[in-house]
């Protein structure tokens, strides 16, 4: 039964996610566009099809961490996910104060990018259905799109998870065709094709490794998405680590289906190295339904993957809206972000502000975008909350534990191992400037304490 609000009651987070629905918004999120679009980035990191390799680390990196966030999705299932793990993993009054600032920092830059690289990926697929695109059109289909997911999600709860439901479906029918097809159009010749040395291990070996395990972790991003709505989910101690692990074994094996799929029917060397200004590396599905159904049947599964892209974008703005609401509402970020729709209970402020930032950000290459998300989150969120789950079991022992990590800690120290790998091989420039923004963040973090007289400036008492 919904929960209804009585006429002098406040205006609050309604829980109505079940484990359908959080399944499903969990894998919209995951697939969304990121393979449709990312087979050539990943195919020039290594040149070849030993590029796949990059899923194979990928993989190993986002299930041992999908434990990690079950384990903290479950005994602390509030709005913000990372933002709250961080804040009480370290201590909500000292460091906790720091790594919950950090994280809302640098999540109002990778928060966005990574909607930002769906609306790109749909820009680019609606090249294929429309020909004539002049320079302008990308701009004009990202803006339109934008704005069509903010008021999708301007609205209560409870019609958001049938929206996320049907748009999950549509998301299986797109992958499920394309496996579909390149199952039955397989050429192991083709697929196989390594150029000479491929498998030659050299310095330059590695880092193509970590390049094409970047974009392998960015296409699986969003197995947690759940979290960032844990205010909003029903019976949340099973319901969060269950979306999570069937997610991740099931994203798992569409990706691996998929991408065989594609490299199996349209040759590698087609796309790579990567240039946007082929088509290939713009639309290879939709030249891949071409090759072997013709026009017709092509443009049907174009406007296939373009539902499944609207999917994920709908999804991470969905989770992505309450991070910010979840600070201001604790005092840790603008006030403004803490308001709530006064009758459809949904934090409207923070849906516009990141709705609208995300469309800005989708100006910027797909590269751009990717390398940089990945290496924001790195740091701050994805080995602070490692850290996290270590704290929190040595600290608060009588926290009710509903999900507990199965073989603690070997899945905290592969997970661990795996993002110190994907951040040391993301490049100087992109480590430079990640470094860069979370000292920045830092100061920042250390002037506002100072004028609050918060820790570590508060006087004692």
């Amino acid at each position: 039964m919904t929960e209804q609000k009585s006429p002098n009651e406040a205006p609050h987070l309604i829980r109505h996610f079940s484990t359908l629905q959080a399944t499903a918004l969990n894998m919209s999120n995951m697939i969304g566009i990121g393979p449709f679009i990312t087979i050539p980035l990943l195919m020039s990191a290594l040149g070849g099809p030993q590029s796949m390799l990059g899923w194979l680390v990928a993989v190993l990196i986002v299930i041992p961490d999908g434990m990690v966030w079950s384990e903290l999705g479950a005994a602390l299932p509030g709005s913000g996910g990372s933002y709250v793990y961080l804040r009480e993993g370290f201590g909500s009054k000292t460091f906790g104060r720091l790594l919950a600032f950090l994280f809302i920092w640098q999540f109002i830059l990778s928060g966005p990018l990574e909607i930002a690289s769906g609306y790109i990926g749909f820009a680019s697929y609606m090249g294929y259905l429309w020909k004539d695109m002049p320079s302008y059109g990308p701009k004009l289909v990202v803006v339109v799109v934008g704005i069509l997911n903010i008021l999708l999600l301007y609205r209560q709860i409870k019609h958001v998870g049938r929206i996320t439901v049907s748009l999950w479906i549509g998301t299986l029918l797109t992958t499920g065709a394309v496996i579909m097809t390149g199952f039955m159009h397989f050429n192991p010749d083709i697929a196989f094709d390594f150029p000479p040395d491929a498998f030659k291990f050299s310095t330059g070996f590695l880092l193509g490794l970590g390049a094409a395990s970047r974009v392998g972790v960015y296409d699986y991003l969003g197995y947690y998405d759940i979290c960032y709505i844990g205010d909003e989910v029903k019976n949340p101690g099973r319901t969060i680590p269950r979306s999570i692990i069937i997610s991740v074994i099931a994203v798992a094996l569409i990706y691996i289906s998929i991408n065989l799929s594609i490299i199996g029917v349209i040759s590698w060397r087609e796309f790579v190295p990567y240039d946007p200004a082929k088509p290939a590396s713009n639309f290879i599905v939709s030249l891949m339904m071409e090759k072997v159904y013709g026009k017709p049947i092509a443009i049907i599964v174009t406007v296939m993957i373009l539902w499944t892209a609207f999917g994920s974008v709908f999804a991470l703005l969905l989770g992505y809206s309450r991070i910010p609401y979840a600070a201001a509402r604790d005092g840790y970020f603008f006030k403004i972000f803490g308001r709530l729709h006064p009758k459809h209970n949904f934090p409207n402020v923070s849906l516009l502000v990141i709705g609208l930032i995300s469309i800005l950000c989708s100006f910027l290459s797909l590269g751009m975008v990717i390398d940089v998300l990945i290496a924001t989150r790195i740091i701050v969120q994805f080995i602070g909350q490692i850290f996290a789950v270590s704290l929190l079991r040595k600290n608060r022992p009588d926290l009710e534990r509903p999900y507990r990590m199965w073989l603690y800690p070997i899945p905290s120290l592969i997970a661990l191992v795996g993002w110190v790998f994907i951040f040391l091989t993301s490049g100087n420039m992109t480590i430079l400037f990640s470094l860069g923004a979370l000292l920045l963040g830092i100061v920042c973090f250390l002037l506002w304490s100072r004028q609050t007289s918060k820790w570590p400036f508060e006087e004692p008492t």
